[in-house]
C-alpha cells in the first residue's frame, strides 16, 4: 500500500508527533520543526543538535556532474561542492565544517533562501515563483583553479516532485522533498573550462531534507535526470534503508514532470566491490534495471561526533520501467548515480 497525502497540514502536532505519514506529489506539509519533542522535557534544550536540515542540488550537463550542498547537522554546519568530468573521469570535491552552523541559513519550508558565506566560499540558493537559482563562488576551489556557477533551474507549478514522510522510532522522522529533471540554464566556470548550460541538454535536481534521525543510520539512494531517445525528460528516484516505509516509499519514475509511483524496490550490489554492476527490481514487475558504474566517489567525514562514509557510484542505467498507464519506458545509457551511506551523526 502507498498512502498518498492530499491534505495540507503541519508536519508535527503540539506533542511532536507526525500528523501524516506517506507520500505526496507536491510539498503539502508545513515544516514546523519547532515542535520536535523526542527528548524528555529536561533534555529539550539539547534537541537542536539532533535536527538535520540540508539542501543538495545536482546538475547533469553533457560534460559533467556538478553538485552543491548547504547543510546544518545541529552541532555543525557542512558545505560541500564537487564536480565530475564524464570524459576524463576527473573528480574533485571540497567541503567546509562550520562549528554550530554559525552563518548557515536554511529555509524553514521548501521555498526561500539558503546561504553560507565564509572561509573563502559563497553559496546561495534562492527560490522564485518559477525557478530555483543556484549561485556558487569558490575562488580557491582545487588549489586556486576556482569554481563559479550561476544556474537557474526552471520550475513550473505543475511539475510534480517526490515528497515523503518516514517515521523513525522514538518520535524521530524524515521529511524529504525531491525534484528531478528541472531544465537548467546558466554558466558553470571551472578553471579555464566554461560551460553554457541550455535547458534542452542540461537538467538539475534537488534533494531537500529535514528531520530527526537516529545517531547511527544507513541508507541507499539512486537517482538520475536525463533525456530519452525521443527527447522526453526522464528521471529516477529510488531509496531504502531507514525508518518505517510501510505507508509509502520514495520510489518513482519521473517522466516529463509527472510522478509515476513505484512500491518496494530492491538494491542488489556487491558491497565489497561497488564498481560491479548493480541491479534494481521492484515487487510489482514494473521496474527492471541494470546499473553499470564507471566512477566511485568515496567521501568520509571523521570528527569527534560525526563518522560518515558514502560510496556514490556514477554510471549508466539500462532496462525498462512501466508508467502508471502501462507504457514501457526504455532506458538506454541514462547517466545517474547510486549510493550506499553509513552515518553516525
Amino acid at each position: 500500500m502507498q498512502k498518498e497525502i492530499t491534505d495540507t497540514t503541519p508536519l508535527l502536532d503540539q506533542d511532536g508527533s507526525l500528523l501524516q505519514v506517506g507520500w505526496a506529489r507536491y510539498p503539502r506539509l508545513e515544516c514546523n520543526l519547532e515542535q520536535v519533542a523526542f527528548y524528555p522535557q529536561w533534555l529539550r534544550s539539547l534537541q537542536f543538535a539532533r535536527v538535520k536540515v540540508w539542501d543538495y542540488y545536482a546538475i547533469f550537463t553533457p560534460q559533467r556532474f556538478f553538485s552543491a550542498t548547504i547543510a546544518n547537522l545541529g552541532y555543525a554546519g557542512n558545505v560541500f561542492v564537487y564536480t565530475l568530468d564524464f570524459e576524463t573521469n576527473e573528480l574533485h570535491e571540497e567541503g567546509l565544517v562550520i562549528p554550530l552552523g554559525r552563518g548557515v541559513t536554511l529555509s524553514r519550508q521548501t521555498v526561500g533562501v539558503c546561504e553560507y558565506q565564509g572561509q573563502g566560499a559563497h553559496l546561495r540558493f534562492e527560490t522564485t515563483p518559477n525557478s530555483r537559482e543556484i549561485f556558487v563562488d569558490w575562488p580557491g576551489f582545487n588549489r586556486g583553479r576556482g569554481l563559479h556557477a550561476e544556474i537557474s533551474l526552471q520550475l513550473n507549478q505543475t511539475h510534480e516532485s517526490m515528497n515523503i514522510v518516514i517515521p523513525i522510532p522514538g518520535k524521530r522522522f524524515y521529511y524529504n522533498h525531491k525534484i528531478n529533471c528541472l531544465p537548467a540554464r546558466g554558466t558553470l566556470q571551472y578553471g579555464e573550462i566554461q560551460e553554457n548550460l541550455m535547458p534542452e541538454e542540461s537538467l538539475g535536481q534537488l534533494d531537500w531534507g529535514r528531520g530527526v534521525w537516529e545517531y547511527s543510520s544507513f541508507w541507499n539512494w539512486a537517482s538520475a535526470s536525463g533525456f530519452l531517445a525521443d527527447g522526453r525528460r526522464a528521471g529516477l528516484n529510488l531509496g531504502c534503508g531507514f525508518g518505517d516505509t510501510s505507508a509509502a516509499t520514495e520510489n518513482a519514475l519521473i517522466l516529463e514532470g509527472k510522478i509515476h509511483k513505484l512500491d518496494q524496490v530492491s538494491f542488489e550490489y556487491d558491497p565489497q566491490d561497488f564498481l560491479k554492476p548493480w541491479k534494481f527490481r521492484d515487487n510489482a514487475g514494473r521496474l527492471d534495471l541494470d546499473f553499470v558504474p564507471f566512477k566511485d566517489r568515496f567521501a568520509a567525514t571523521k570528527l569527534v561526533v560525526i563518522d560518515s562514509e558514502v560510496h556514490q557510484l556514477f554510471g549508466h542505467y539500462a532496462g525498462k520501467v512501466l508508467t502508471d498507464e502501462g507504457e514501457e519506458i526504455l532506458l538506454d545509457g541514462l547517466i545517474g548515480f547510486a549510493e550506499e551511506h553509513h552515518a553516525r551523526w
